[in-house]
């Protein structure tokens, strides 16, 4: 049973994030807010939502003595290794993918510097109050000096209503399913680590990391097929920095949250090289295309089969 309310859990997610997603972008143009705003803000944090309201539900069940670390720690990992192998992988091998050198620079630095400081902070094995907002403010200070010096994305997601009355309704209904969906992916993954004896990271990165892709997935998607190849890679970019540092960061600032030393020692420095080699292709003047797509495809499916080991 746990394993339907898991399944349930992650379609519920990925449907309650596209529902808000349509429904704010809808009233984003209603009221003539800028495409810029739209793109980061609602695009690239409302993708997010998943691991945001998973790493707040941990969080809250930490403060009531059930601790769910591994669920949130799990999720965030497992979409950023989703998020750059399988999903950017994929679309490598659909489509030729390029991006400007001064974009790899500024956005890959900051990713790879999220993963070393992420590294650091949970170096003796937990995050505490304190980490947890330095985290925060980081991404914080990321996202400010992105508005102050970004160009307005030209790409939009598409909405499903006009930024009425039904905008608002799904706006509140995506929230709401996403919500109960966090309660009941968290709690079943605990349930199912409880009865397996096996780690709720594990289920988490595996399982979770890659349903809680697919709104990233469906944007990058839909951008290759407009031809809009840099806002499909810069929406994968963009997100895994969110995921590295805020989804954690949250959580420890509602309780602290503890690191394993598998994730800390294997999964880190794992997305740590991976990033590098992806950053690596699109430094060249090549980009990436198939040959690229298919190598960083392989890289992922050699880390899930690492992760399947330790089954």
């Amino acid at each position: 049973m746990d394993f339907v309310l898991l399944t349930a859990g992650i379609a519920g997610l990925w449907l309650g994030t596209e529902l808000t997603i349509g429904g704010a972008l809808a009233i984003a143009r209603r009221h003539q807010l800028s495409e810029f705003f739209v793109g980061l803000v609602i695009l690239s944090i409302g993708s997010d939502l998943p691991e945001l309201a998973i790493a707040v539900d941990a969080g809250i069940k930490g403060l009531m003595g059930n601790d769910a670390s591994g669920v949130v720690v799990g999720t965030s990992i497992g979409s950023v290794v989703a998020q750059i192998g399988f999903v950017l992988g994929l679309c490598g091998v659909i489509t030729y993918l390029t991006l400007p050198r001064g974009f790899v620079m500024r956005h890959g630095s900051v990713l790879l510097g999220a993963t070393v400081l992420l590294f650091l902070v949970a170096f003796d094995g937990h995050v505490s109050r304190i980490e947890g907002l330095t985290l925060i403010t980081l991404y914080l200070i990321y996202v400010i000096a992105l508005m102050n010096g970004a160009n307005a994305p030209e790409e939009e997601h598409p909405s499903i209503a006009g930024g009425g009355i039904k905008s608002w309704a799904l706006l509140v209904l995506g929230l709401g399913a996403v919500v109960l969906s966090s309660e009941i992916t968290v709690s079943s993954v605990v349930n199912i680590a409880h009865t397996f004896k096996i780690s709720e990271a594990l289920i988490a990165v595996l399982i979770i990391g890659l349903g809680s892709s697919l709104p990233e997935l469906s944007i990058s998607v839909s951008a290759i097929l407009k031809r809009k190849t840099q806002l499909s890679v810069g929406n994968i970019i963009g997100s895994n920095i969110l995921d590295t540092l805020l989804p954690i960061g949250i959580a420890a600032v509602i309780s602290q949250v503890a690191m394993e030393r598998q994730l800390l020692y294997f999964d880190l420095p794992f997305i740590f090289v991976l990033t590098t080699v992806v950053l690596a292709f699109f430094f060249t003047k090549e980009g990436v295309n198939r040959p690229q797509g298919t190598v960083i495809l392989g890289l992922y499916f050699f880390y899930v089969v690492i992760k399947l080991l330790q089954f």
